[in-house]
Parts: C-alpha cells; sequence; structure tokens
C-alpha cells in the first residue's frame, strides 16, 4: 500500500528504527513528524520531504546509536546476569568450585584422551586415496576340522586375479624381507618390501623427490625420508648406489615420504621393484608356477562400484578347479583395507573383530568416567542445597519463574563445564607423552583443526546439560514459603537420588579394579607359562649376509673359543615364531582320511643344547650318529595327535622320506603364549637355515659377552651390521597388547576411584551439613567423635556394600567371557573380588572419615545457637 501523499519517507523511518536504539528512535520520530508537518505549509511537500531526509541522516551519531543498559534486549541483559550470578557463587564457594571444577575436568580428560585414541584407531589407513577399494588377498585352508586363515598366497593367483576377473582395476604382488643396506660406510638392517608397481598406486606413494623406480629400471630403490637421511645424512640420496646384503647393487631412484604411525605400512623403510626380487631370489624363481607355496602376499584394488562379498565369491574357489587340488582346500577371499586394523581376528573362516573390541571398551569407559564426573557435579551441587534455598525463595517470591531459575543453574553448570573444557585441555597437554607412552602411539592435539574445537565445544555444552539437569530441576523446585520461613527440611527420600548415583559410581569403580586385577592376573599366568626351553642368556642374529652360511663350524669354534658362549646353533625360524608346516606326513596308524598341520623346524646339531630345549624321552641329536640325518625329534603336542605311548624308534615319513623318530621334548611355546603348542617336529638340515642361536656364558657380563661375540662376526661378515636380539625381550613383546590394555584399563580404574571418591566427598558434606544439629545435640548427650563418625559412615558403607553385591556379577560374567578367547587361562578366584571389594572400603572410608571427623569436632554450642 502506497504512502499517503504528504507522508514523510518511510524508508527513511525504517533507517532510523533500524540503527537507534528503541526507546530514542520512538522519540525522535515524533519530533520528526511535528516539523515535517510545520514544514509542509511552509516550503511544500517537496522540499519537506527532502528536509526530513536530512534530519534523519544527520541524527545518526554514534552518541545516540549507542544502547544503554535498558535499551538491550532482555535475552542478553538476562545471560548477562547469569553469569555474574555464576562467577560471583564460583568466587564465593572457591573450595567447591575447584573440587567441582577439577573432578568435572578430569572426566573430560579422559574422554578426550580416550577419544583421541579411538579417533587414531578407527583412522587407521585412511590415508590412502583409494582406501575404500583396495584389499588383501586372504585364504582359508582346513586342517582336520576348523579352518585356518592365512594372508600368504602363491605367485601365479596374482596373474589369473588380472587375466581372468574384470572386477579387479589392480592386482599387485609384495613380499617383505628385513635386509642389510650399505651406502659406504653406513650399514642398516631395515625391513622393506618388494613390490610390483600396481602396489605403488594402490599406497599413494608421496614421492618427494626422484621419481618411482627410475621409470623400467628394475636395479633400483625407493627409500623412506628417514632412511635415506640415516643413509646419506643431508646429502642428496638420488642416483645413489646402496648395496643389499652384501650380494645385488641397486640405485636410488626416488624417496617418498614415511608412512604415518597409523598405518599398516608404518615400518616399510624401502621399497624395491618386484621383477628385481624374482630375478635375484632363489625361491621366488622356484614359486613362479607354483600353486601350492604360499609365501607372497597379493594386494588388490577393485574397480568402482565392485562388490567385496561377491568379488570374494567369484575367486573363492579358483585353486580347486585347478588340477590336483590340494587336501587342505584353500579358499581366497579379499579382506579390505578397512577391516586390516580392526577386524584381523578369523576363526573356523569367520571374521570374530578384534581390536575393535578394544576400540568401543574404551570407548564405553570414557563414556562412564565422564558420567561419573558429571554425578560428582551432581552430588556436590546438591549437597550445597541449603546455602542457595533462600536465594531461590527470595527471587521466586519477588516474581521469579521456575524456568528463570533452571536457566540460572544451567548457565552455572555450562559455565562450570567451559572452565572445566580449559582445564582439561591442559590435563591432556601435560599427560598425553605418557598416555602415548603406555598406548604405543604418536598422538597430539590437533589445535589448528576447526572440527576439534567445535566438537570441544560441543562436548562442553553436553557435559554442561547432564551434570546441570538435576541440580537445576532439584534447587528451582525449592518452596518459598518454607524456605523464608525456615521450614525447610530435606527428608531422607531426597537424598535418595544421590545415594544411586554414588552407587553407580561405585559399581562402576569396583567392576574397572576387578576387571584390571584379572587382565594383569592372566597377563602373569601367561608369562609364568612353562616354555620349554630356557631364555636367559639366549640371543638371535639374523642371517642376512652370505658368508655366515658358508662358514657355520668355523664361526661355531671361534665363537666357543672366546669364552662368551656356551653354545651356538641355527635354525630356520626364531626360537619365538613359526614360519612354516606341513601336511605331508605320516605315521604307522595314522588316518588316511586326516591331514593336520604339523609345524616343520630344521636345526643344526647343536640346537637343542644351546637352547635348553627339555628331552622326556629317547635322546638329542649328535655327530656321533650319522643317521641322525635322517633323525626326527617329536614335541608332547604331536605325540599326543600321533596316539602314540612311546614313539622312540617309529618311523615317520615326511616329504617323501623316512625319519626315524629319536628323541620327545617338552612343547616350547612359540608362538601365541596364551594358546595351545601346535605339534612340532625338528630334524637337522643345515642348507634351510636363516638364524643363528647363542648361548651367553653365565660367567662373562652381557656386554663384554657381545662385545666379543661382535669381533667374532666381524671377523667372518665385516659388511654386516651386527644385529641381535634378546629372546626373552622378543617373548615379552607377545604380551604387548594384554599388558597396553591392562596398563589402560588400571589407569582408567584409578581415575575412577578418585572421581568416585568427589562424589563420596559431595554426599559426606551433605550428609554432615544435613545433620549438624543432630549431631550437636548427641555429642551434649554424651555421644564420643567415633560415635559420631560411625553414624556418619555406617550409611557409606552399606552403601558400597551394596555397590560391591553388584559389581562382583557383572564383573564375573564379563570377565568369564573374555576369558573365554584364551585357551590358556587363569582362574576367577574369589580372593579377587574381595580383595577389590575391601580396597574399595578402605577408599571409601578414608574419603569419608575428612568430613565425619570435621562434624564430630564441630562445637555443638555453635550448631544449636539458633535454635
Amino acid at each position: 500500500m502506497k504512502a499517503p501523499p504528504t507522508a514523510e519517507p518511510r524508508w527513511a523511518t525504517r533507517l532510523l528504527h533500524w540503527l537507534c536504539p528503541p526507546h530514542r528512535a520512538e522519540e525522535l520520530e515524533g519530533d520528526l513528524e511535528e516539523l515535517f508537518r510545520q514544514r509542509v505549509g511552509e516550503v511544500g511537500l517537496r522540499k519537506a520531504r527532502w528536509r526530513y531526509v536530512r534530519d534523519v541522516l544527520s541524527l545518526l551519531r554514534p552518541s545516540l546509536m549507542k544502547r544503554d543498559e535498558y535499551s538491550k534486549p532482555a535475552t542478553t541483559t538476562m545471560i548477562r546476569n547469569y553469569l555474574k550470578i555464576a562467577f560471583r557463587n564460583l568466587a564465593k564457594n572457591r573450595v567447591y568450585s575447584f573440587i567441582n571444577m577439577f573432578g568435572l575436568a578430569s572426566g573430560m580428560a579422559v574422554a578426550m584422551l580416550i577419544g583421541l585414541w579411538m579417533y587414531d584407531e578407527l583412522s587407521f589407513n585412511k590415508q590412502f586415496k583409494h582406501y575404500d577399494r583396495l584389499a588383501k588377498l586372504w585364504q582359508f585352508v582346513k586342517f582336520d576340522v576348523e579352518k585356518a586363515s592365512y594372508d600368504v598366497l602363491p605367485i601365479p593367483l596374482a596373474q589369473e586375479l588380472r587375466s581372468k576377473y574384470p572386477d579387479f582395476e589392480s592386482v599387485g604382488l609384495s613380499v617383505s624381507r628385513n635386509v642389510i643396506l650399505a651406502a659406504g660406510e653406513r650399514k642398516l638392517l631395515k625391513m622393506g618390501n618388494y613390490i610390483e608397481p600396481d602396489v605403488i598406486d594402490m599406497l599413494s606413494l608421496n614421492v618427494v623427490s626422484g621419481t618411482r623406480f627410475g621409470n623400467t629400471d628394475i636395479n633400483s630403490i625407493l627409500l623412506s625420508q628417514s632412511l635415506a637421511g640415516a643413509l646419506f645424512g643431508t646429502g642428496d640420496p638420488l642416483n645413489k648406489l646402496i648395496r643389499l646384503d652384501n650380494k645385488q647393487t641397486v640405485k636410488v631412484a626416488g624417496v617418498y615420504q614415511d608412512f604415518p604411525a597409523n598405518n599398516t605400512f608404518s615400518d616399510v623403510t624401502f621399497l624395491v621393484p618386484w621383477a628385481f626380487f624374482a630375478a635375484n631370489d632363489d625361491g621366488a624363481k622356484r614359486d613362479k608356477d607354483e600353486w601350492d607355496s604360499n609365501s607372497y602376499q597379493i594386494f588388490a584394488q577393485l574397480k568402482p562400484g565392485a562388490d567385496v562379498g561377491q568379488v570374494s565369491a567369484k575367486i573363492r574357489d579358483i585353486r580347486m578347479k585347478r588340477d590336483n587340488p590340494p587336501g587342505y582346500k584353500p579358499e581366497f577371499f579379499l579382506h579390505p583395507m578397512s577391516k586390516w586394523h580392526l577386524y584381523a581376528d578369523f576363526k573356523d573362516g569367520v571374521n570374530i573383530g578384534g581390536l575393535i573390541t578394544f576400540v568401543w571398551l574404551f570407548g564405553s569407559i570414557g563414556v562412564i568416567v565422564l558420567l561419573l564426573a558429571c554425578i560428582n557435579f551432581m552430588n556436590l551441587s546438591t549437597a550445597r542445597s541449603e546455602k542457595r534455598a533462600k536465594e531461590v525463595g527470595i527471587r521466586k517470591s519477588i516474581g521469579s519463574l521456575r524456568s528463570q531459575l533452571v536457566a540460572q543453574f544451567f548457565s552455572e553448570s555450562l559455565l562450570m563445564a567451559v572452565l572445566a573444557f580449559v582445564l582439561s585441555i591442559l590435563f591432556v597437554q601435560l599427560t598425553l607423552p605418557f598416555f602415548n607412552q603406555v598406548s604405543e602411539k604418536q598422538m597430539s592435539i590437533p589445535w589448528g583443526n576447526p572440527l576439534f574445537w567445535l566438537a570441544g565445544l560441543g562436548f562442553s555444552l553436553l557435559t554442561g546439560l547432564i551434570a546441570g539437569s538435576y541440580p537445576a530441576l532439584y534447587l528451582s523446585s525449592f518452596q518459598p514459603i518454607k524456605v523464608l520461613k525456615g521450614m525447610m527440611r530435606t527428608n531422607r527420600s531426597a537424598t535418595i537420588p544421590r545415594r544411586v548415583l554414588v552407587g553407580f559410581q561405585f559399581t562402576v569403580s569396583v567392576t574397572l579394579i576387578i576387571g584390571t586385577i584379572i587382565v594383569f592376573r592372566q597377563i602373569e599366568h601367561a608369562k609364568d607359562r612353562p616354555v620349554g626351553y630356557s631364555r636367559s642368556g639366549l640371543i638371535e642374529i639374523g642371517m642376512n649376509a652370505p658368508e655366515l652360511y658358508r662358514h657355520y663350524t668355523a664361526l661355531r669354534h671361534d665363537l666357543l673359543n672366546t669364552g662368551a658362549v656356551a653354545g651356538m646353533s641355527e635354525s630356520s625360524n626364531s626360537i619365538t615364531e613359526q614360519a612354516g608346516g606341513t601336511t605331508d606326513i605320516s605315521w604307522k596308524g595314522k588316518k588316511t582320511d586326516t591331514k593336520p598341520l604339523v609345524m616343520s623346524n630344521y636345526v643344526t646339531h647343536d640346537f637343542g643344547q644351546t637352547v635348553g630345549w627339555q628331552l622326556k624321552e629317547g635322546r638329542d641329536f649328535s655327530r656321533d650318529f650319522t643317521t641322525d640325518s635322517s633323525a626326527m625329534i617329536l614335541n608332547e603336542a604331536l605325540v599326543k595327535l600321533m596316539g602314540i605311548r612311546h614313539p622312540v624308534g617309529e618311523i615317520v615319513r615326511q616329504g617323501g622320506r623316512d625319519y626315524k623318530v629319536i628323541g620327545v621334548i617338552k612343547d616350547m611355546v612359540k608362538e601365541d603364549p596364551f594358546k595351545p603348542v601346535n605339534p612340532s617336529f625338528f630334524a637337522v638340515n643345515y642348507r634351510n637355515v636363516n638364524t643363528i642361536n647363542i648361548r651367553l656364558s653365565p660367567k662373562a657380563s652381557s656386554h663384554e659377552a657381545l662385545a666379543n661375540v661382535e669381533q667374532v662376526f666381524k671377523r667372518y661378515s665385516p659388511d654386516a651390521p651386527f644385529d641381535y636380539k634378546f629372546v626373552d625381550d622378543t617373548y615379552a613383546r607377545k604380551f604387548g597388547t594384554e599388558e597396553r590394555i591392562g596398563r589402560l584399563a588400571g589407569g582408567f580404574a584409578i581415575l575412577a576411584i578418585l572421581i568416585s571418591c568427589l562424589g563420596l566427598f559431595g554426599l559426606a558434606s551433605y550428609m554432615a551439613e544435613q545433620r549438624t544439629k543432630e549431631i550437636g545435640i548427641r555429642k551434649i548427650l554424651g555421644a564420643s567423635v567415633f560415635n559420631v563418625w560411625g553414624l556418619l559412615s555406617r550409611e557409606f558403607v552399606i552403601l558400597v556394600a551394596i555397590a560391591f553385591c553388584l559389581a562382583a556379577p557383572l564383573a564375573y560374567y564379563v570377565l568369564s567371557d573374555w576369558l573365554q578367547n584364551y585357551q590358556y587361562r587363569t582362574e576367577l578366584s574369589w580372593w579377587i573380588f574381595v580383595l577389590a571389594g575391601l580396597g574399595a572400603m578402605g577408599v571409601t572410608l578414608l574419603t569419608i572419615s575428612f568430613q565425619a571427623i570435621k562434624a564430630a569436632l564441630m562445637d555443638p554450642v555453635k550448631s544449636l545457637r539458633s535454635e
């Protein structure tokens, strides 16, 4: 609708209202309208309108546009008032505010640390460009009843997939090796991969200098930045020559950025073309067309839209459809990169998860610990309720609505949550190095990531809302008449929610304590397991240098002559690993329809004496018997599988040869210490060995003995670095996952207990405050300090006892299920539960004693003066 012809310009009026405070705009508009009508009669409508605009513009000055306190929106003023009152309450109750903030910050810090750890685990391998289309070939093989899973496959399978299955965009072979790299005087033993060109593209390799393998040159190598720096310092490594195992020479074609720590290939320090490996490795030459030699890895990239499950179904029976299918019935399948790290466990042909269990477990612990901290906030806030009851009563009596009071208390909790978040950032920054060490991670706070701060703000607001919900609703429900008349008395039913919350805290805490004890008991139980040999003073050295193969006898003679070595031998694999197995083995009475997997170990004559294995029956290998080249020693597990009570003297046929059993040894734990030992045999073979085993003499110190051993090795292989491993250290690393879980769970259990103690402190404060006059009367009537302490402690003891009764069966159920994952496991002894309960009870009494004794020592005259 158009303005009447005598009206002032409406747009100028709207501009005035938009820029000026409301109360000033109305006043100015009235004056301008009156002046406008007067001018219309004097100078006419046109000039009056122009002068109206001029006057409006002249009034738009900062002094007139400034909004005073009364002109601000009501919401802004209210929020400022809420925050002002919140700050005053924090300053007035410094001790409780600090306890509240410290407890909340501790819970938030724990949740944040666990969140960083979970993010690191869940983002594993996501640095690759085609992460969602990358996969690794695996196979299920059937030995007897259960299917086993392996990620090693035959070489011909790669070409079969490339040529006959269009679902694959690319397929590449790979094999990992520990190699001595020599550049000038610098020699390092490092792990790297021999790969086909397609694998480089799959790995999204970031080449920072040079090219990938120098185009078509197979005698080339790619180095990680860290390895290039270790070999060449600050010099340019491109086109420099490197000797591999003192055999072949390759040229540096390029340098790539190290793979990040949360990456499957984080320990890969160099890459060499597969063609180089195929041309120089005897095993690769032999296995080129061999379908039953499973020693290599195959990576694949699917075409867009291809389904992993459907492609796996297509390739499953490739080997079984060919001529002469093997008896172990291999089934090939694709394991997508998204599951490599967290879903790596298989049982009888089914993926049963893996580390993902611990991701969700610790995620749940993080939520629970934060919830415990929020419960503390609720308890400590409501424990101070009577201190603010009159404030609530006065504000309600002068017209405050309950919704306004709820908003007030929520604003206080939100302020506390934001301050606690800032404090938790400090806690995380201080504890992160230790947390990284315990969890074996390289995490850091993403300071420059806006999503982190956005998530942190949302996290703080959510925590504040959760923590402040009960206090806000509880405090705002006070009736002003009763409060102001002094009739405000809290009955016992009002304390029930707080008792429930504290009971929940201690139920969780006791469960975590029991769980932590069981985890460490399981680790110690496996560590105490007899391993069948002596680890003390035993070291292993990889035989990377060819000179060591050719001079075994002389090397052993010189080592023994040093006096620093008590024994020396060679073996086909490490004492703490099992690398080879066979189904081509038979004995008298063996069922023809069974093909069990038996692990094969090839050793030199002195192996048993060096490692100190324990003979149960028969004799050890000896050079005094020339027939020992066709002799075999069995472990207990294989004897049990054979079903022969006394196998010494029996004939075992393996690989087309007959072997005579000369002895039986106790089971040697070479693989997972939590699982049964696999059936295994040992035979003498001086060619199929790659590990040197040395028993250091107990008469010399380890430092002196190793120095003497190194001198001997340098005489035979001067170009190879002296790289050794203590067997007891290698064996101890087998417990790494369980120990990390135990340390993390133990740390979280301690924090949960501390946070729960803060909750007890809050409830004890509340109880002492509520019963001040009762205590005064009791003391006047003759009650001692001990009587008062017992009176206040009894309720908490009952509370913790109830929590224990709830926690014990819960912990038993969860831990029984967890222990089922280990075939060699500890028992759930009753004393563990009793110890956890007594510990929780002791901590409870120590926590509440401070408030109880303080209340008991209070002068009764002061508490009764107002009566």
